[in-house]
């Protein structure tokens, strides 16, 4: 496949690798020259200097063959135009944009991007993702990783193993003879900052992150065996009032009346701004990084921080001097890959990473075949994949113990005849089964294929 990749930001850059990485044709543009050829130096991927919405730009980058564009540039404008040009004049078949700004995601504008309009496939909101993972992580407290698969009916989850974990050192395969009901299954764990699938054998340790897809109506039961029973948080401190905190705001509000919310707000305009947008938060005019302030805002009584500013290293200061005065728990918003592994030592609880939750977003509408959800994992280390078998996959009419899964691969869950199951080496795929799968990168590709539709599938 012959994909152009316009911004070679962070969240390019990460799409590029990761397609270049499965031997997809990858050009990438950017108005930058030495971001293009910083990443071109990296990556096995073509490069074009100029602005991504250009005719000329785009056709020096292959855009009469191209198969795809993603349009993932700063600008708004320059990623519709992009799309635009891409439809008009090259016919590219499927294009992706980033779009920022809530004001071109409003309802009454959604009839701009069809076809005869502004024709983009597929949009991508970062701030409505990222909102959306913080609030997925505060439905599992206890978990660093929370996101559901099969139309919310199964959940995977990350959480670290704490030293009072009592499966701790106890084989994977005993899980199912001592919780014979528990529809819960490890697919994953990492140690040293390496990611594992595990065999029946393997023991977990303390300090492993384990990576686990559980039934919906399981999950608080499955972290509670895994060692963490925290209450779901009522009382919660945002600070930062831009996009993200407004809208993780704007849906707590919709939840039970029970959860009381506080924002805190720097600049006094916006602070005005979003309490003008909300109807039972309280909002405060500040700097989260004033003690006086959080005190004001009850920061001992709060069972949950969530910093959501522009500044990363505020994000995690704040978690730090919450947590110092007494809150229950603290999560962060982190852009800067290097600032992210501070997040365990400074004894915060979680972060969110919006670069992550973007390419993850996009890479699900990248992926062929019956692919109908993904999720990225560790930077792209590892992906969790929802797809449907067809008759015509190697998985159909098989016991899984006598397919040859790629080495890396976990089924994690499957929905047959719509009941959830665990699957063991016995179980059968039919065709129409939906199925759950954790991947390590290097069998991505192979995964990919098995789900892929076949000329005979039309025959």
């Amino acid at each position: 496949m012959k994909v152009i990749v316009c911004g070679a930001g962070q969240v390019g850059f990460n799409i590029a690798r990761q397609l270049a990485a499965e031997n997809n044709d990858v050009v990438i543009v950017d108005q930058s020259e030495a971001l293009v050829r910083k990443v071109t130096d990296r990556l096995d991927v073509g490069g074009v200097s100029g602005f991504a919405s250009r005719p000329d730009v785009l056709r020096e980058a292959g855009a009469r063959d191209a198969d795809m564009i993603i349009a993932v540039t700063y600008s708004d404008e320059v990623n519709m135009v992009a799309c635009q040009v891409s439809h008009t004049v090259f016919k590219i078949p499927r294009k992706i944009a980033r779009i920022r700004a809530q004001s071109y995601l409003e309802p009454r504008w959604s009839d701009m991007f069809q076809r005869d309009h502004m024709p983009i496939d597929v949009i991508i909101s970062p701030e409505v993702e990222v909102a959306h993972s913080v609030l997925r992580r505060l439905r599992a407290p206890g978990a660093f990783e929370s996101t559901p698969f099969l139309d919310g009916r199964v959940r995977m989850i990350g959480t670290r193993l704490a030293p009072d974990c009592a499966l701790l050192h106890t084989p994977l395969r005993q899980l199912t003879e001592l919780f014979p009901d528990l529809v819960a299954k490890v697919v994953a764990f990492e140690r040293n900052g390496k990611l594992y699938t595990p065999s029946g054998d393997d023991q977990l340790l303390e300090e492993d992150n384990v990576f686990i897809i559980a039934r919906e109506d399981q999950v608080e039961r499955t972290l509670g065996l895994f060692g963490h029973d925290e209450e779901v948080a009522r009382r919660i401190i945002i600070a930062g009032g831009g996009n993200v905190g407004l809208n993780v705001a704007l849906e707590l509000e919709k939840q039970e009346r029970r959860i009381k919310v506080k924002l805190i707000e720097r600049e006094r305009s916006r602070a005005e701004y979003v309490a003008e947008s909300l109807d039972r938060t309280i909002v405060l005019n500040g700097d989260v990084l004033d003690a006086s302030l959080l005190a004001e805002a009850n920061v001992a009584d709060a069972e949950m921080i969530i910093a959501l500013t522009d500044d990363d290293k505020a994000n995690l200061l704040a978690g730090v001097l919450a947590k110092e005065e007494g809150a229950g728990a603290a999560m962060a918003l982190i852009n800067d890959q290097n600032l992210m592994r501070l997040v365990a030592p400074l004894g915060l609880d979680a972060f969110i990473n919006p670069r992550a939750t973007t390419v993850s977003s996009i890479l699900r509408h990248v992926r062929r075949g019956r692919i109908r959800n993904l999720h990225s994992v560790r930077d792209g280390a590892a992906e969790v994949i929802e797809a449907q078998v067809l008759a015509t996959s190697p998985l159909a009419g098989t016991p899984l113990s006598a397919v040859a899964l790629p080495p890396g691969v976990m089924v994690g869950a499957i929905l047959s005849n719509g009941e959830i199951r665990v699957p063991d080496g016995r179980h059968i795929l039919r065709d129409g089964d939906n199925v759950v799968i954790f991947a390590l990168k290097s069998a991505v590709p192979e995964v990919e294929k098995l789900f892929r539709v076949t000329v005979d599938y039309f025959g």
